[in-house]
Parts: C-alpha cells; structure tokens; sequence
C-alpha cells in the first residue's frame, strides 16, 4: 500500500548566512585551488575527458588543474531542476527548490536488533525490513541503501541491496553502494528493467547515485567511472565531501568549504563534460574532527553551519542539494541524539536543502536503530510543522471566536476550533503524560517506537513488485556473480 509524502514545502521561515559577497569569496577561492592546486583524478577515462578539455593532466599524480571559466562553462550545462521518480508516479520528487524531502543514510555496517537490542552484524534482511518500514512512513521520501548486507558476496552486495528495497517499497532509491563499472552497468541496467526501458529510465529516474569525494582534494577512481556510466544512462548522480575541519580539511569552517567545493564542483563538472546537460546534485557531510579522539563527530556547531551553508553553495550553481542532517554521533537514540538531530534538520531545512540525508543511524552512521528511524521522523514533522510558519488572514485571527468567547471561558466548544485543531502538531514519541502516569508507567519512548516499528513491520504490506520483475532483477545479479567467478577462477593447465 502506497503512501503519500509529506515534504517541507517553500518553508515559511528563512535564515540569513553566507551573504552575497562571502558566496562569491569562497567561489573564486575554490576556483583558484582547482587552478593552482588541483584534484586527483585516479581514472584514465576522466584524465582523458579533462586532458580533451584543455585541463592541465599529470599522468603521474593524477592530479588534474583545470581553469576556472572550463569549471563555470560546465557547471552551467547542468539543469537546475528535475525529477526524482519512484516506482509509484504518485512519490515522484520534483527537485525544484520549493521541497525538503528526508530520506536514510548509509551504509551502516550494525544493526540494533529490534527483538533482543543487541549489536550486531547487518544482513540482507535488515535492508528488506528497514525498506518496509520506510515504505509505510509519510515523512521518509527516498531509500538510500541503510545498511550493508554483509551475508552476500561483495561483488554483487550493492546490487542484493537495490534489488531488496525495490521488492519491498515503491519510493524512489539512491545508492551510495555503487563504486566499481560492472556495479554500475547491473544497477542501470536494473533500474531499466523498473522503469521499462532504457528511454524511460532517462525519462523517470527511478534510481539516483551518489559517490563521495576523498578528502583532501582527492577523487575515488571507481566511484568517478561507475558516475560516468550512471550519467550517460540519464541517472541523476550526486557527489559527496566530507571533509572534517583540522583532519581532512583546514581547522575554519570557511577554509573547509573552499575545500569541499573544490572536490564537488570539480566531479560534477566532470559529468558535464563527458554528457552535457546530465542531471547531477550537489552532496554534503562535512563535520569538525572531535579534538580529544580524532573521531568524525557526525554532530556540533560546525555540522549545523555546514548545513545550512552548503545550501548557498548549491543555489549558488543552480544544482540540488543532498545534505547529511539526522546521522548523529550518539551510540543510541538519547539526548545527544536530539539534540544533534533537531538542530541539523532545522539548519538544513529552514535553508531549503532539497534532500536530507541519515534517518535512523547512530554513532556517524555506523549503526541502525529501528526504534531511532521513527524518532528522527518524529523530529522531521516537529520541523515540518515549524517551517510553515504562521498564516494571518481573517480566519486565522479568529476575531469572531474570541468575539463569542469573551473574556474568561474557553475555546473548547467553538465552531472554529473544530475547523482548526488538527491542524495542531500531535506527538506520538514525545511524552506528555501527566507526571504521576509518568512515574508509574516503565514504558518510555524509546519503547514506544519500538512497539510502532514491530506494528509496521507485521502489519504493512509494500505494493508487490511484478515477479517477472523480480525475476529480471535476480537475473541479472547471478550474471554479474558468474562472471565474478569466472574472473578468479585458475586456467586451465
């Protein structure tokens, strides 16, 4: 059963950061160290793409410089707007600037067990049961792939994994799994077979790729050919930084945005060379190294900027934005967690991010928590509610019901509190019982969301996926898998 999406529409509140002229410092910086600096390219098939362009390409090292009007030209062949489809036309998600859609995060590589509490390894079945119950929640637009199916071969894992969430939700999946060219040509050729055709998957994309960069001004060499192979199918495909001020980037937020956007803009500019006009996203996670471990923090002032800074970024080249929000550093849904999450989603939302990245993952995204899944969506609609800000018109002000009431009295039996009160934000995880229900009860939130995620999990039923589909799906992943095996296996004497 399908369910209606609940975005954050043209958010009625703004939030002023990075004004025009910082905007412009950290371009023109960012456009010097792609110049003068450069970037590691390690595939032979982008060094040529750039080397045709006229970049200046070091074999060598890899590294490529490319002149800054090369970046612009590209970068403005990039449309500013599309459509992310799903396998239900009714959750398609235009990316036009007006919507925040939330979405998981991945890969995490443990599972909180939701029948024990136990850590534990993540598996196949955890991708096709998180993907059910996302498939039943109206705040959750988009899969990415939560967690690694870590009891199938790693050659065809990341396909495993698209295949589960298809078979289990009709909403629309990006991948962040996909980094090698035989991935990447299953996978399109996957996504083909949801859509109907290669046409129509160029036409409704219903699967989206993101790679991350490696920071300090560093491509991947897989990650960069299987987006090649992902543009050229018409897929929409996305490039993450993640550099961390003072470990992989400089120690100021400033610094570490020149450096982020170096890697992005020079990957996404790539794209455009090599397919003019191919659908491409701007992707973040920055984050401040915690000065006492060295560990990535995944929450703290810095991550809240960043999210809401990026976003000028992204507007800045017309691109959307994927922006890593909800993925706290806490190990389990408690206070930390709150508070690194309402922040996130609030700074990145209130900025108008087009996708919000980390429902449901703790300690940096490392661990799953089914019962944290429904608490961040419960921190998603209290922002949700937030963003709409306040309406003033006649019927908002209610001159007439408190003209009937007067003073003293209430509202309770009014005509106009019928035609309004749901419209009230409710709760169903944050606790409001009365203090004597609260001090008797042992039950607490936590154990609430888990009841709910049991509840979904027996009840919810996904729109089936077609079994030739299926069939089709599986097909392919054992032909990637036979030729994997014929790949390693000894000639014969």
């Amino acid at each position: 059963m399908a369910t209606t999406i609940h975005p954050i529409s043209n958010p009625g509140l703004t939030l002023g950061i990075l004004d025009d002229e910082a905007v412009r410092r950290i371009h023109t910086t960012t456009l010097e160290v792609i110049e003068s600096v450069g970037v590691r390219f390690p595939s032979e098939q982008a060094l040529d793409i750039w080397e045709a362009h006229g970049a200046s390409v070091d074999r060598e090292s890899q590294i490529v410089r490319a002149p800054g009007h090369l970046i612009e030209e590209a970068l403005r062949q990039a449309p500013p707007t599309y459509t992310l489809a799903a396998r239900d036309p009714g959750q398609d998600l235009p990316l036009d600037g007006h919507h925040v859609y939330a979405g998981t995060d991945g890969c995490g590589v443990e599972v909180l067990d939701l029948e024990t509490g136990e850590r534990r390894r993540s598996s196949l079945r955890d991708v096709e049961q998180i993907a059910r119950i996302v498939d039943s929640l109206d705040e959750v637009a988009f899969h990415w792939v939560p967690v690694s199916a870590q009891d199938r071969p790693p050659e065809t894992r990341a396909l495993h994994e698209l295949a589960a969430i298809w078979r289990n939700s009709t909403k629309h999946l990006q991948t962040e799994s996909i980094v090698t060219r035989h991935e990447a040509r299953a996978a399109v050729d996957m996504a083909a077979a949801i859509a109907g055709s290669r046409e129509e998957l160029r036409a409704r994309p219903v699967f989206s790729m993101m790679q991350c960069t490696t920071s300090p001004l560093g491509q991947d060499g897989g990650s960069l050919d299987a987006a090649l192979i992902a543009a050229e199918a018409g897929v929409p495909v996305g490039f993450m930084t993640m550099a961390s001020c003072a470990f992989t980037g400089p120690a100021t937020v400033a610094g570490t945005l020149v450096l982020g956007n170096a890697e992005v803009i020079s990957a996404l500019a790539l794209i455009e060379l090599a397919h003019p006009g191919a659908p491409v996203y701007y992707a973040a996670a920055q984050t401040a190294i915690d000065l006492r471990s060295g560990a990535y923090t995944g929450g703290g002032p810095e991550d809240f900027l960043f999210g809401a800074a990026t976003n000028r970024l992204a507007d800045f080249y017309d691109v959307p934005l994927s922006m890593g929000a909800f993925a706290t550093g806490a190990k389990e849904p408690d206070w930390q967690a709150g508070i690194e999450n309402s922040l996130s989603t609030f700074m990145a939302s209130i900025v108008g991010s087009d996708m919000l990245l980390g429902l449901g993952l703790l300690h940096g995204s490392r661990i799953w928590s089914y019962e944290h899944l429904l608490m961040d969506c419960e921190i998603y609609s209290i922002v949700r509610a937030m963003l709409r800000g306040i309406e003033v018109d006649d019927e908002a002000l209610a001159f007439d019901a408190i003209r009937d009431v007067g003073p003293g009295g209430d509202y309770l039996t009014q005509p106009h509190t019928r035609r309004h009160m749901r419209e009230l934000w409710r709760p169903r995880f944050l606790d409001r019982r009365p203090y004597g229900a609260w001090e008797s009860e042992p039950d607490r939130p936590r154990d609430w969301a888990r009841r709910r995620a049991l509840e979904l999990l027996a009840g919810h039923e996904p729109d089936p996926l077609d079994p030739a589909l299926a069939e089709e799906l599986e097909r392919i992943i054992t032909s990637v898998e036979k030729a994997a095996d014929r790949a390693v296996s000894p000639a014969p004497a």
